[in-house]
């Protein structure tokens, strides 16, 4: 499957977190993007050191930026188990400006088309590092990295595409 692209409608799916009241719950990337204007990131894994000290910390810094340029949310999602994910946003002592959220058995990032094999490193099937500007669930902007990289899917390179 060809990987997402500008121009495409973001396909829904099902997610998981956990709710201010602690409860697991499963939410509808739809129901998260139609009629905003997001950015969807995604990371291989959480606690993994690109991941945890560069990718998730660099959109929560440059929340308010995203915020003055009209970004409605900032959505992460990871290959983990809900559970795995909420110990990884504790990690995160007070952010309120990314969600994070779980995708255990990788069906969302297969339908993105940005599966990541990573199976000879003993972590299995898990997303390439990517973000994008989606606006009313169409993508505007489309930065997917080749396999383990971090050169186009920052936080910085995100805004840069929202000035250009």
């Amino acid at each position: 499957m060809a990987p997402i692209a500008v121009g495409d409608s973001l396909p829904d799916g099902s997610l998981s977190c956990f709710d201010a009241n602690d409860s697991l719950q499963q939410v509808s990337i739809h129901s998260l993007a139609a009629g905003k204007k997001i950015v969807l990131f995604g990371v291989p894994g959480a606690f993994t050191p690109t991941c945890s000290l560069k990718h998730v910390p660099g959109f929560i810094d440059l929340a308010p930026q995203f915020k003055s340029k009209g970004v409605d949310e900032l959505i992460c999602i990871t290959v983990n188990d809900p559970f795995v994910v909420k110990a990884w946003g504790k990690t995160y002592e007070g952010n309120d400006s990314v969600l994070l959220l779980a995708d255990g058995s990788a069906k969302y990032t297969h339908a993105l088309g940005l599966e990541l094999d990573l199976s000879e490193k003993g972590l299995g099937i898990r997303s390439r590092r990517f973000a994008l500007l989606v606006d009313n669930l169409v993508v505007k902007v489309a930065n997917i990295e080749q396999g383990g990289e971090f050169s186009v899917s920052s936080a910085e390179d995100m805004l840069k595409a929202l000035e250009g």
